[in-house]
């Protein structure tokens, strides 16, 4: 049965870390305290905004939303790295200092934070708090909860924490309700990461293991929703708080209107279709253009019970494809990565599963202002790119393209370019079957997740080609505990990857493809890049003072990653495609993140 929640002057060091806790005398000269924060210039919102720009102010309350998985969870702690905890517990029953406005790349107003105040050189940001800011508990969030929050983060929790917390050099308290941290590093998004890392209740998990915490600690937050009830690995009931402290927050005005979120988890994607079908969902995100106009004819969607929308975004593409893990041999070779992409048929699979109709991923920040252009590097990329031209992946300030088949199934010219790459690269076909000098067989592996259905079907069609260049690899399908444990220990050769990248990519980009991250377990850089051009782009974009700097950086960083041939890149979409039961609605003033985070269900309500 599911299980029922009921809610209702000290100096601190830390030698080993290098870090200070403490609180400090009041006295200090102050800078002009601001109701938000812009990565670059001042947020566009004035400090009497009434709500963000793509919310109904007036959104009724009540009804529920429910979504379908795939999958399970055995965690409630999201904020770790043992176990898997259900999205909704980290967005909905927690929240940070301040919120984002999704209209802008990369803004943040006031929340739990009242205001926001930084160095000139954004050298330390303080935080002052709203003395009304309360836990679904009723008790009030103080600034020893900040800080014990972010310092139990930083080094007990999940990894993507770690690297913010390494550049904080003081940690302090310098008012009852005012909290500042300290840089040891000049990267001007730091003050945002902050605004957004999520704040806890220290006093429940005091006597605690953090990092061991899972299903037995019912997290208590300071967000919309509380959790209602749960049943690890099936269903997770969140129940929106009457009491929410912050409902009349200009931040969250509008926002949180559905009185429940449910997750209910089945075996995959397939069977989560049916259950939509069925009424047991109440909405469902279509990847497939072509299922999207062909398979969408069913009862309930006759009958007007269902609606279908289509959501327009101005984010960069991201990457989605099948990620090749460089730590070792086959794939540390970038000639095999190049003829593993030459053989993927891109053309002739877009035609089989989506009928050739979606357009496929160029660059990691294709779609958008970010991306490389096409053509040799323009002059700013190139000069940046210079310094590690002797390091650089081919082609990286070259003219470069993915490879074009005729869209046959056969694709001869590509498998006889893919042939000769593996030549260069010491493999040839001898006797039916690619092999080296030494006539060892060329074998990989294909770690997939159970239920995926789509991707299985890719990986199909790719097999049959490489089978024609002698390569058999094996095709390894798990569980998604099994996939999840795998990948974040990098015990794959390939796998199915996809990274959705922001507007105002910073910190994150790191953990995605840092030389620090690959040698981090559960870090999101699987394929275990470790490019020095790569790490000094990003810290380029992170030091970046003018937008136009952090534009050329960020078109640098793209050319390197796409150029080294990392991720067969499948394809991405300008639309998301929603259908979902007819009394949910969402606004018709669309953010410019469209279908993404704080969107459904944050600004959606429920009306007959």
């Amino acid at each position: 049965m599911p299980t029922k929640i009921c809610t209702s002057s000290v100096r601190k060091r830390r030698t080993h870390l290098g870090v200070i806790l403490a609180i400090t005398l009041p006295f200090k000269l102050h800078a002009a305290p601001e109701h938000g924060i812009s990565m670059y210039g001042a947020p566009e919102l004035p400090p009497d905004f009434v709500s963000v720009p793509y919310v109904n102010p007036d959104a009724p309350k009540g009804g529920r939303i429910v979504f379908g998985e795939s999958g399970s969870f055995d965690s409630l702690n999201p904020h770790i790295l043992k176990g898997r905890a259900p999205y909704g517990i980290g967005a909905y029953v927690f929240e940070g200092l301040m919120g984002r406005n999704w209209d802008e790349p990369f803004s943040l107003y006031g929340l739990i934070a009242k205001s926001v105040e930084t160095g000139p050189n954004r050298e330390w940001v303080e935080f002052a708090l709203r003395p009304e800011a309360r836990f679904s508990d009723g008790s009030q969030v103080t600034a020893e909860d900040v800080l014990w929050s972010f310092e139990t983060l930083g080094t007990q929790g999940h990894p993507r924490y770690q690297g913010t917390w390494s550049k904080i050099e003081t940690a302090e308290m310098t008012a009852p309700d005012t909290v500042r941290f300290t840089f040891n590093t000049a990267d001007r998004e730091l003050p945002l990461i902050l605004g957004l890392w999520p704040v806890l209740k220290k006093a429940q998990y005091e006597g605690r293991d953090f990092g061991e915490s899972g299903i037995d600690i019912v997290p208590i937050g300071s967000g919309p929703y509380e959790i209602e009830s749960y049943d690890p690995g099936r269903v997770l009931t969140l129940e929106r708080d009457e009491d929410y402290w912050a409902a009349e927050l200009p931040i969250m005005r509008g926002q949180h209107n559905l009185d429940e979120i449910r997750y209910e988890y089945f075996g995959d994607g397939d069977v989560v279709f049916e259950a939509f079908k069925a009424g047991e969902v109440t909405s469902y995100r279509e990847g497939n253009a072509a299922k999207w106009d062909s398979q969408y004819d069913f009862p309930r969607m006759r009958s007007g019970e269902v609606v279908k929308s289509e959501i327009p975004h101005e984010r960069p593409s991201g990457i989605t494809g099948f990620v090749m893990n460089t730590r070792g041999a086959p794939f540390s070779d970038w000639r095999v990565r190049e003829a593993m992409m030459l053989a993927f048929n891109y053309e002739f699979v877009s035609q089989t599963l989506n009928g050739g109709t979606q357009p496929r991923i160029a660059s990691y920040f294709s779609n958008s202002v970010l991306g490389m252009e096409d053509g040799p590097a323009p002059e700013g990329v190139a000069a940046l790119l210079a310094p590690f031209a002797g390091d650089l992946p081919p082609d990286a300030l070259e003219d470069y393209d993915l490879p074009v088949s005729d869209g046959s199934e056969r694709n001869r010219k590509n498998i006889r370019k893919a042939i000769d790459m593996m030549a260069e690269a010491g493999w040839t076909v001898q006797d039916g079957r690619m092999r080296n000098a030494e006539g060892q067989p060329f074998r990989f592996e294909i770690l997939l997740s159970q239920g995926a259905t789509e991707t299985q079907q890719m990986i199909d069609i790719f097999a049959a080609a490489l089978e024609r260049m002698g390569i058999a690899p094996t095709v390894t399908t798990v569980d998604s505990a099994q996939y999840k444990e795998r990948t974040q220990r990098f015990d794959f050769d390939m796998a199915f990857y996809r990274r959705g990248l922001s507007l105002s990519p910073g910190n994150e980009q790191m953990l995605y493809w840092s030389s620090e991250a690959a040698a981090n377990e559960g870090s999101r850089n699987w394929m275990g890049v470790t490019q020095p051009a790569i790490d000094a782009m990003i810290r380029t974009m992170l030091e970046a003072e003018s937008r136009e700097q952090f534009i050329t950086a960020t078109k640098a960083l793209d050319r390197v990653l796409t150029t080294g041939r990392y991720v067969i890149p499948i394809w991405s979409d300008t639309v998301s495609r929603l259908a979902h039961d007819a009394e949910l609605r969402y606004p018709k003033r669309l953010p410019m993140y469209g279908d993404w985070i704080g969107f459904q269900p944050d600004v959606w309500w429920y009306e007959e």
